[in-house]
């Protein structure tokens, strides 16, 4: 056909020679493997039944699978245990087809792209890249099996940190260890709303705190002595749980990074005090570091408040206090703080609650020590994490998740982001 089109035309299409070079191709690999597929009747007649029975074969079963290449048929024995009347066919658990229509390779492709963007867009870029017919429903149900069974296997690993003791000796020198953790609010649908939490206007809260945490290594510094961060040293975890929850994930995730081989430990944060609360409990003796960023930004808030129409005495002020927070004389910072005495209760408090915010981190704003030893003071990596891990994929127009839906895609893009997608897959094939 093409051939004939390319002499009437007098002209070569090479996307159509390669669109029928392809389909071709394609026809000829589902047939190839449909026959690859044509299990015969097993020697074997029965197989042991997980109720203590055994199950007998009873004849060949046609299924109809989706593959890379298209629609293949799988014939394979079905076995039935007369003690239990439960039907058992092991080569689908074999060929890792089990209660799917989907083969694992087209599986794997539709949680990569339903991890990335909506799921309708993902089953667009499946038809126009791979050539596959699949429906929006379908890219989202297995893209959130998929991430579920990732939560399912980081909670076995969890479980197994918490409980047993690493050998140390097997655990690599690591110079500095980071762990920095956040939280951003993912927008969930009206059931999932959490009526004791008002939202930030005193409203009904319209979203769910997801915690996000990521480790990364530094072992050198630029020629300006600043801190350079581990090419591809960063891994991800996140979750919609509680504190005590996510705690244990991070704590998991350092450990399975080599906490136990690092000279020095660091833990950035916004001044959360949850992130706090978890350093202590985790990660003892840990150097606490309070984002330069947020502290600044704290400062910068009250001076608009305190300077409403005078620019040059906000700027003026400003300058005073940052010179001192970067200097890290937080107790001249805080004693400066309240010796403000603005007659209006609102403000007042505002000064007030900002002096107790600087005198509760006094020993985690010591700027010029941590320079000294070329720490990162800012928490930049968790912050653009927070916005390409779950900004990007959890907040686009009219979306709005429950729990267990958003946690799924968020393992899914913690998975990718850490460079263990990979990983888990393999890991199935083994297992299967």
């Amino acid at each position: 056909m093409v051939v004939t089109a390319w002499e009437k035309s007098g002209r070569f299409d090479l996307e159509a020679v390669e669109a029928a070079t392809r389909t071709a191709m394609l026809e000829a690999g589902a047939d190839i493997l449909t026959t690859l597929l044509e299990y015969e009747a097993p020697a074997k007649r029965k197989i042991d039944c997980g109720c203590g029975s055994q199950a007998e074969y009873i004849e060949l079963r046609p299924k109809q699978i989706v593959t890379l290449v298209g629609q293949a048929r799988v014939m394979r024995p079905y076995y039935l245990c007369r003690g239990c009347h439960q039907g058992q066919i092991p080569i689908d658990k074999e060929l890792d087809v089990e209660g799917t229509v989907f083969s694992p390779g087209v599986r794997r492709i539709m949680s990569l792209v339903g991890s990335q963007t909506s799921f309708d867009n993902a089953r667009q870029q499946i038809k126009e890249l791979a050539g596959l017919d699949v429906t929006t429903k379908a890219v989202e149900r297995v893209s959130e099996a998929t991430g579920a069974d990732i939560i399912e296997h980081d909670e076995a690993r969890i479980e197994q940190t918490m409980s047993i003791a690493v050998d140390q000796g097997s655990v690599p020198e690591v110079p500095i260890f980071y762990v920095e953790m956040d939280a951003s609010g993912v927008p969930v649908a009206s059931t999932e709303i959490d009526p004791n939490k008002p939202g930030k206007q005193g409203d009904r809260q319209k979203t769910r705190e997801a915690k996000l945490g990521c480790v990364f290594t530094q072992t050198s510094v630029d020629e300006a002595g600043r801190p350079v961060r581990d090419e591809a040293s960063t891994t991800y975890v996140g979750a919609i749980e509680t504190s005590e929850q996510f705690g244990r994930r991070i704590y998991a995730e350092a450990i399975r990074r080599g906490l136990d081989g690092a000279r020095k430990v660091v833990i950035i944060g916004d001044g959360a005090p949850w992130i706090w609360i978890l350093a202590r409990l985790h990660f003892p003796g840990a150097i606490e570091i309070l984002d330069l960023f947020h502290a600044r930004e704290h400062l910068w808030k009250l001076a608009s408040k305190l300077f409403v129409c005078d620019e040059i005495g906000r700027k003026r002020w400003l300058n005073r206090f940052l010179k001192l927070l970067d200097n890290g004389r937080i107790p001249q910072l805080v004693a400066q703080l309240r010796a403000i005495a603005p007659s209006d209760d609102e403000l007042r408090k505002a000064v007030n609650a900002e002096a107790d915010y600087f005198e509760r981190n006094a020993h985690r704003a010591q700027y010029p020590s941590f320079r000294r030893q070329n720490l990162f003071v800012g928490s930049g990596v968790i912050e653009a994490a927070c916005k390409t891990v779950i900004g990007l994929r959890f907040k686009q127009s009219g979306m709005f998740w429950t729990v267990k839906g958003a946690n799924s895609i968020l393992a899914l893009r913690c998975a990718r982001l850490s460079n263990t997608f990979d990983d888990y897959w393999t890991a199935r094939s083994l297992a299967a």
